[in-house]
């Protein structure tokens, strides 16, 4: 194996092609056999990760290339899941920063290019999908440039070299009038451009461990790089946090390096490469894997604080227990803590009865991924609202977190979204022409006003605009934000929902079910029409007799049912309401199911 090594990490806003050029550089590098079946973005891993075609997990891999190793590391594209990128970049000698030929940049691709020139890396900028009708690479290129003015670029990272490609169909030039046959001229540039890790080999053993990752055989892996010395299969090491307290010693049973999409066992290893081990029962991500001798620890990166919670409880549903196997509270607790542990953007709380935990995220997606990972692994629970978590200031004033929202929408639809944002105590920044009939427009607001702005946004737009958010500071409370506009359709039994009640129920409002579907009294089974709360019957049916007259047998026609995904359904609900979160189903209700406890407890309010 070649002792020479080159570390990269690749960051980009969601979707502008991180994964599928990686794919790509490992096809052209010989990583598959000619007859190997591939799959397409063979990164994404996760079942998650595939169906919604965003990465998740950050996750490093190598290839070789005239005899160096070049360890690549695919970072998250979405805000939500920056913490996974923060760390990452500590592990790089170098970032190659993905932009879309058409989008430019966008808001995850301003915060991890912050994140990477702040450490010093040497970037270099790939303008991507140049193949796109409405690409405009040279804007772009000028784009990237303010960013990086903007972003406090030294003068040796400002002058950064510029490449050209289409990762789906695996080309890479230094100018657009090159011959378009491969990614050679970006591996070349990789080799000349990124420095080789700056590591003393002869210190002690020392790595910091930056991802944590399970496996079914090993347990707990560790994944890190190495920052002095080397160690071997068996040897003996301790862990220390950042205060410099031992956390447990233990000895190294395996060792791994990455080629493709395997972890590929070794004896040893040594400093500047990135490698995964096993052995360890509690160390965790920040805490420096060491040779028993080391007393300092690394130092990590601090993580960006979560600004958003949601309250998860036991299901507590009539319908509770018929769909999952995981239903306790003590099962929901380990599986929280579990997540907390593996990923640092995640807190966890608990109230004293240990039936209610808080958990605290970046995002509604990062948090909505989480259960909905809960939810295919068996477990049943029910989901507040999301809520912003606040501060208070030196002068004991209120400050509440204030997001940058980039949004791209047709012009003849500027207006509405502009006032959708106003409504929602936004400020514009800028705003802007992005070429084919698009405007561009930013704008700093609550993130406490873009929960369930989504839906909204979609209908004001006609499906056509694209919205990006990403956390700018906190700043003073902007007051009440007028909140959900439409009251809900509440069922008033428990049963099975019939077509004929549904029919004469469809003009009080919009439905959420259909016919054949389970109901229980207090469950929200539509959108009421008007602004207040409506209880309705769908479970009564027709009531049949032996008198047949012209007319009444007319077929009951049904308007499709209103569906939500997850984070939408977190999005929607009032203070007094919750998801209940099931393996087979999702279903909104009251907090309270009596409608005597809702009017008891709406007169105490």
């Amino acid at each position: 194996m070649s002792s020479k090594l080159r570390n990269i990490a690749i960051i980009a806003h969601v979707d502008h092609g991180k994964t599928t050029l990686i794919d790509s550089i490992m096809k052209q590098t010989g990583m598959f056999r000619d007859n190997q079946r591939i799959d397409e973005r063979l990164m994404d891993s996760g079942d998650l990760e595939k169906e919604r075609g965003i990465t998740i997990l950050a996750k490093p891999t190598s290839i070789t290339w005239k005899d160096v190793r070049i360890n690549i590391i695919d970072t998250p594209g979405h805000a939500d899941f920056g913490g996974e990128v923060e760390r990452v970049l500590g592990m790089a000698d170098g970032v190659i920063i993905l932009t879309d030929a058409a989008e430019g940049p966008m808001p995850q691709t301003k915060f991890v290019l912050g994140k990477a020139l702040a450490q010093g890396l040497k970037p270099i900028v790939v303008i991507n999908k140049i193949d796109r009708h409405d690409s405009r690479a040279e804007e772009v290129v000028d784009e990237v440039f303010d960013l990086f003015v903007a972003l406090d670029a030294n003068d040796e990272q400002l002058d950064f070299p510029i490449m050209y490609a289409a990762g789906r169909d695996g080309w890479c030039v230094k100018d657009l009038n090159d011959k378009r046959e491969n990614l050679h001229p970006l591996l070349d540039l990789i080799l000349e451009h990124v420095k080789e890790p700056d590591v003393d080999k002869k210190r002690p053993f020392a790595m910091l461990a930056t991802l944590l990752d399970s496996d079914p055989y090993l347990g707990r892996c560790l994944i890190g790089r190495v920052v002095h010395g080397s160690v071997n299969v068996n040897d003996q090491v301790k862990s220390i946090n950042l205060n410099g307290d031992q956390i447990e010693t233990g000895r190294l049973t395996k060792l791994f390096t990455f080629r493709g999409a395997d972890k590929i066992p070794v004896d040893t290893v040594t400093a500047g490469d990135i490698i995964c081990i096993a052995g360890l029962t509690e160390t965790s991500v920040a805490d420096t894997i060491c040779n028993i001798d080391v007393t300092e620890p690394l130092q990590s990166t601090p993580i960006d604080p979560p600004t958003m919670s949601v309250t998860i409880t036991v299901n507590d549903s009539p319908f509770a227990g018929t769909e999952g196997k995981k239903v306790t509270s003590t099962v929901i607790r380990e599986r929280l803590l579990a997540e907390a542990e593996t990923n640092v953007a995640i807190t966890f709380k608990e109230n004293d009865q240990k039936d209610s935990f808080e958990i605290g995220g970046r995002g509604e997606l990062q948090i909505g991924v989480l259960i909905e990972q809960m939810r295919r692994e068996g477990f049943e629970l029910i989901v507040s609202r999301p809520r912003v978590l606040y501060k208070e200031a030196e002068n004991g004033s209120k400050l509440e977190p204030i997001e940058e929202v980039t949004i791209d929408v047709d012009e003849e639809y500027t207006s509405s979204v502009v006032d959708g944002m106003n409504q929602r105590k936004a400020e514009m920044q800028d705003m802007r022409a992005a070429g084919a009939g698009k405007t561009r427009l930013i704008f700093l607001a609550p993130s406490r006003g873009l929960i369930g702005y989504q839906n909204k946004f979609l209908t004001d737009t006609k499906g056509t605009g694209v919205i990006n958010r990403i956390f700018n500071k906190y700043d003073n409370f902007k007051g009440s934000i007028p909140g959900r506009k439409y009251g809900a359709l509440i069922s008033t039994d428990t049963g099975t929902a019939v077509a004929y009640a549904i029919f004469n129920l469809q003009d009080r409002g919009t439905m959420f079910i259909g016919h054949q579907t389970s109901v229980y009294g207090g469950m929200i089974v539509g959108e009421h029409s008007r602004d207040n709360d409506l209880e309705i019957n769908v479970l009564k049916g027709k009531q049949l007799t032996n008198v047949r007259a012209s007319g009444t047998d007319d077929a009951v026609k049904l308007t499709t049912p209103r569906k939500m995904s997850l984070e939408e359904m977190m999005a929607y609900i009032n203070e007094d309401e919750l998801l209940e979160v099931t393996p087979k189903s999702l279903r909104l209700r009251k907090r309270y199911l009596s409608a005597i406890e809702r009017k008891r407890n709406k007169k105490l309010a």
